[in-house]
């Protein structure tokens, strides 16, 4: 049996094109802190920043749920996963190879080793992610995604989004996605996410209705007036820039959610009309599959409480034999109950019979109590509630 695993080992040649190798001087953000100090210390606090597998809780449970369930070797999944985590991993796929190494322990100094363990990706989505990309080909199927949809530049170009800057330290080019076309950008990790049985759970690009601002207006913040560099290229002084913030703000961030969501209610007969309003260009919950709105409503009487409901908006996934799991290993899922972009969602609720007025909060979680069970989350970010809008009303 050994020998057959042997020949095998020795007939697949199954490892993935390599990505343009980063010159040891560009691989790591400290290098760039020299002329972008600002915008790297601001980078360190994004979530960007943890997209490495040792730095995401719910990144690395879920890799190892997945490659529990599908068995296949934690490297393997790493690597799958490094499409968007670590799109400048110098290996892009594994086989039956290195699985059968795997089961030989014969894998400590293959090429997937060597490259999952590299430093060289340990900063996950760094500089040289965005500001290396060539080429958006969105002209290629959608189950390209991440690094197979783009195309790099040589190592030691940046992109970025000024045509006339300059660097004794790297070249420098003008890119459209950095400036006018900045969605192309997000879209190539940000579009659609689909389990390992290609069901496809959120699809952000899809549901995506452009209004007056781009992603980064929100994500970056507006532009405002700095340096992108402190080079003094500017008659010896550094150039003035109209300059967004790199810390990636999203749904882990308190301030993003306050009002993100319009809240009105009234009263019909015996019933309370709760009116959510997503006023954002994309639905709400959308993201990594598993998140939810929660709809916290208090009937009091005389100023105490005596009655309470909670309502969850979340979607649910399951594999064979309808079994519960985490949206990246799903078969089939729930209805879609995200309120959509522009759009709004009523939800219906019996009034207590002795009540005299109501009062209703909305939150948002990052994940539902079922993918935090089955991943066994601990960290305290993936049970926060994050407040959205609240509202009373006397009832009749």
């Amino acid at each position: 049996m050994k020998l057959l695993l042997v020949f095998a080992l020795l007939a697949s040649t199954i490892y993935g094109a390599r990505v343009v190798e980063v010159s040891k001087e560009y691989q790591k953000s400290q290098k760039c802190k020299a002329c972008h100090l600002k915008i790297v210390k601001e980078w360190e606090e994004s979530w960007h920043a943890k997209s490495h597998y040792d730095k995401d809780e719910y990144f690395s449970k879920s890799i190892e749920y997945v490659a529990r369930k599908s068995r296949k070797s934690p490297n393997s999944v790493k690597v799958q996963c490094a499409t968007c985590h670590n799109p400048r991993i110098a290996v892009t796929t594994t086989g039956l190879d290195y699985e059968i190494k795997v089961l030989m322990e014969l894998d400590k100094n293959s090429k997937v080793n060597e490259a999952i363990e590299s430093s060289a990706i340990n900063e996950g989505i760094n500089c040289v992610v965005c500001h290396n990309i060539d080429k958006i080909h969105h002209d290629r199927d959608d189950t390209f995604r991440g690094m197979d949809r783009v195309s790099w530049t040589e190592s030691g170009l940046m992109v970025g989004p000024f045509d006339d800057a300059t660097s004794p330290y790297h070249k420098t080019e003008y890119r459209k996605f950095m400036d006018k076309e900045s969605d192309k950008l997000c879209f190539v990790c940000h579009a659609n996410d689909r389990s390992v049985n290609g069901l496809v759970f959120v699809d952000m690009q899809k549901e995506y209705k452009k209004q007056d601002k781009a992603c980064v207006d929100c994500h970056m913040g507006e532009k405002t007036s700095g340096v992108a560099s402190t080079l003094k290229t500017d008659n010896g002084q550094a150039k003035k820039r109209e300059v967004r913030g790199h810390t990636f703000r999203g749904s882990h961030t308190q301030d993003m959610w306050i009002n993100a969501l319009n809240l009105d209610m009234w009263q019909e007969k015996d019933e309370l009309i709760i009116a959510l309003k997503n006023p954002q260009p994309h639905n709400i919950p959308s993201g990594f599959g598993s998140r939810e709105l929660i709809v916290e409503i208090a009937y009091m009487r005389h100023n105490k409480v005596v009655d309470t409901k909670s309502i969850s908006l979340t979607r649910y996934y399951t594999r064979r034999k309808d079994k519960p799991t985490i949206p990246h290993l799903a078969e089939e899922m729930s209805e879609d109950v995200s309120i959509p972009a522009n759009g709004e969602k009523i939800l219906k609720v019996k009034k207590a019979a002795d009540a005299s007025s109501v009062e209703v909060k909305v939150y948002y979680r990052l994940v539902n109590d079922e993918v935090h069970s089955i991943l066994d989350l601990r960290e305290a970010i993936w049970s926060k509630k994050f407040f959205i809008n609240s509202k009373s009303l006397e009832l009749k």
